[in-house]
């Protein structure tokens, strides 16, 4: 008997085996969510040093990558013990602060741990455990650094809607999702109605109103899911994007040129239709017919 036969007969433990693992997915992602965006700064810095002639300052550019230094409080730069980065538990046994410095922790770490965990183990529920639950959970992760780094940066970088991407057209091979030639037209339409819709705008406007880190999320979506749920995926980004853009612009009394990452919410719509967006689709045929 495999691993994934013993999962099928056995869900429960294979839940519990899915909730702790993607606990630590999560605590990794809070790692990514800070550490690419600055990563990504430094090597745009070099890059225009470079170009520019000037001397590349070494000692003035933070040394950083995914798993250097080790983690550590951004205030204080006390390196953390095992028992301070247990995802969850140790947030609520330090009671939210530094074991050092006691300066406060983001909820947000704890939040985002949770997150990946609700979502993957709802996805195991949902698929069982096969090669669709693999995808399911590559795409999940992937998502939520995305939503989190767009949120923060406005910026959706190619690492993750790239990987995003060839992760689609690979499952595509064994159609796990959809078919190789669903695929291929969905990341080619993903990227164009985007970039047809930004350059109608430019043209019309003169301004950029959407960057090139959507059109590749949404390329990226395509080739996960097929050209067939692009329609709902845009549908959905939309719609909450406008209902969450105004009640953020209420709140804050500012009604021109508030620039709104629109990441989020192909996220979640992805999010969607990767769970039911078959459904949807019957749904609106039937209704339809």
């Amino acid at each position: 008997m495999d691993i994934i036969d013993f999962f099928t007969t056995n869900p429960n433990k294979g839940y519990l085996v899915i909730a702790a693992f993607s606990l630590l997915i999560g605590s990794f992602l809070n790692v990514l969510i800070y550490r690419l965006p600055r990563m990504i700064q430094n090597e745009w810095n070099q890059e225009c040093r470079h170009y520019l002639g000037l001397k590349s300052h070494t000692t003035d550019v933070e040394s950083l990558n995914l798993y250097l230094p080790l983690s550590h409080c951004i205030v204080c730069k006390k390196r953390l013990k095992p028992w301070h980065n247990i995802p969850v538990i140790s947030y609520l046994i330090l009671r939210g602060r530094c074991a050092y410095c006691k300066i406060k922790i983001s909820p947000r770490y704890p939040f985002v741990e949770l997150l990946c965990c609700i979502t993957s183990v709802y996805a195991a529920a949902h698929f069982g455990f096969n090669w669709q639950l693999v995808g399911a959970l590559l795409f999940t992760w992937i998502i939520i650094g995305l939503i989190f780094i767009d949120l923060d940066y406005q910026l959706l970088p190619d690492q993750l809607t790239l990987l995003l991407l060839w992760i689609g057209l690979l499952l595509s091979v064994n159609t796990v999702f959809t078919n190789s030639h669903d695929a291929i037209l969905g990341a080619a339409a993903g990227y164009l109605v985007f970039a047809i819709v930004q350059g109608a705008f430019k043209l019309a406007t003169g301004k950029i109103g959407m960057g090139q880190g959507d059109y590749k999320f949404l390329a990226g979506l395509g080739a996960y899911l097929g050209w067939q749920q692009l329609p709902i995926i845009i549908l959905l980004a939309s719609i909450t994007c406008i209902i969450f853009g105004v009640t953020h612009m209420a709140m804050k009394q500012q009604w021109k040129s508030v620039p709104l990452p629109f990441g989020p919410y192909l996220a979640v719509a992805g999010w969607v239709c990767l769970m039911w967006g078959d459904e949807i689709l019957h749904l609106y045929f039937n209704q339809i017919v």
